[in-house]
């Protein structure tokens, strides 16, 4: 197998050659070390592999799961599987290691998946794009020099760029879905608390934060889905979830939903014209295929979210920091965080605990608002971002002039508007890769369902995948052509 055939399967794909014993796990492996080897140079995706999963792997330690042997990238936040470096993509933690397995690495595991590294990350992923002082910029795989978008570029890049079919991504305020448009690939972000945070977290982000992965193909989601959507003991919640398996539910088509199109963000930022008609183009074809489809608006109830996310994500972020540093022997300074970041970890102490529950409370009145959406309508469309991917340097945290007081207006809210509401409201989102500028880069559309319907997003991704295909579109910096 050449890398111009192992770039065509999806995940599902190559798992299934596996089973048929038409190639090995192992082979699998050198394949896509091959594939990181002739990328990364152009990419900057993968910041490690791990040669015991590649030349040395142990076939006999996969997992039997649907998802054997399928080469793997996870992302460099949080601690995932015992004795791997987690450096967060920061000076800080660099070196660190992860002391434990969580749940969400024992599930991946067990599905079979051959992880072969860590993907880039911004530092503590808390940027839009995949840009850092730790390991080279991340290039977008559809123009060199672009961003491929964050926090989950690298897992995008690879997976656009044909170098792994699925790769792990997680979601705060977007890095899941906003990487995925750029880069042309499919980013779910499911319900609040489908995928267990367990042991080491309870609500990441204050319940904001989810893990999953960025794929090729509607089935991988699904499939994956029914992988890792399983609690961990002690838990704080436990949503519903449907009785048949996701991956079947993805391929029945839903039944005629009433779908609402925001073009308006909640930051009031237009979107680029090829960008709104990218939505429009999508919910045209929704009606074709029986939904109703109405142009609408959203609202925050007057709520401004930028000092309210301000408030929330950088309480206590000092001591986070601090307890990283015990951990790595670093100090915090400029030396070892970036210009945002430091200004951040100095100012995180004003942040009384006062304002804080301030800012809950103004996140529930946000939230309530929010949710009268879905009285009206079963699906909400809108964009992901506002802009399709841009140059380096437009959303680092190391732009001159970026702070505390200047980080939320400047780089978080021109590229998360379309996106932060859901983390808020916890309703599952994906981001879908329905369409191109004229000058060649990726437009995704996104859709929202309400809480716990997961199944809706994927049915209905599932039905534009087939009537708005995307999968014969290659990006220039793609495995079989570098």
């Amino acid at each position: 197998m050449d890398l111009g055939e192992y770039a065509r399967f999806d995940a599902l794909g190559l798992a299934e050659l596996v089973r048929k014993k038409q190639v090995s796990p192992r082979e699998l492996a050198l394949i896509a070390a091959r594939a990181i080897e002739l990328s990364n140079p152009h990419l900057a995706s993968v910041v490690e592999t791990y040669p015991d999963r590649i030349e040395e792997l142990d076939e006999a330690a996969l997992g039997d799961g649907p998802f054997r042997g399928v080469p793997f990238l996870i992302k460099d936040v949080f601690g995932h599987e015992a004795g791997r470096k987690i450096e967060f993509g920061s000076r800080l933690c660099e070196g660190m290691v992860a002391a434990a397995d969580t749940n969400l690495w024992m599930l991946l595991k067990k599905a079979g998946v051959n992880n072969l590294g860590r993907s880039a990350a911004p530092e503590f992923s808390m940027a839009a794009t995949t840009e850092g002082a730790l390991y080279p910029d991340c290039h977008n795989p559809w123009r060199s020099g672009y961003s491929a978008g964050g926090s989950s570029g690298g897992a995008s890049a690879a997976v656009a760029a044909g170098v792994v079919p699925i790769a792990h991504s997680s979601d705060i305020g977007g890095s899941i879905r906003i990487p995925a448009s750029l880069c042309g690939v499919v980013g779910f972000k499911p319900s609040r608390m489908r995928v267990s945070l367990g042991p080491v977290v309870d609500e990441n982000g204050w319940g904001w934060s989810l893990n999953f992965v960025q794929t090729r193909t509607m089935r991988d989601a699904a499939a994956m889905l029914d992988e890792i959507c399983h609690p961990y003991p002690g838990d704080p919640f436990v949503i519903p979830k449907p009785d048949e398996p996701y991956a079947v539910l993805a391929e029945r088509a839903p039944k005629p939903l009433k779908i609402g199109l925001a073009m308006a963000g909640v930051y009031g930022i237009a979107p680029h014209p090829e960008t709104a008609e990218a939505v429009r183009a999508a919910g045209r074809k929704l009606a074709e295929l029986g939904h109703h489809v109405e142009e609408t608006e959203i609202s925050t109830g007057g709520v401004d979210l930028g000092p309210v996310t301000r408030d929330l994500f950088f309480f206590d972020f000092d001591n986070r920091l601090n307890q990283y540093a015990a951990r790595s022997g670093k100090t915090p300074g400029p030396d070892t965080l970036e210009p945002a970041i430091w200004s951040i970890y100095q100012r995180a102490g004003e942040i009384t605990p006062a304002r804080f529950t301030a800012a809950w409370a103004a996140c529930n009145a946000a939230r309530r608002a929010l949710g009268q959406f879905f009285t009206k309508y079963d699906v909400m469309l809108t964009p992901v971002t506002p802009n399709p991917a841009e140059p380096f340097g437009r959303y680092s945290l190391s732009r001159p002039g970026v702070d505390f007081d200047t980080v939320g207006r400047s780089v978080f809210a021109p590229i998360t508007q379309y996106t932060i509401p859901h983390n808020l409201t916890g309703n599952p989102a994906i981001s879908l890769p329905l369409a191109m500028t004229s000058d060649g880069l990726p437009i995704g559309v996104q859709l929202i369902s309400n809480s716990a319907q997961d199944h809706i997003c994927l049915q209905l991704g599932r039905q534009l995948e087939q009537a708005m295909p995307w999968a014969e579109r290659m990006p220039p910096l793609h495995v079989s052509r570098v």
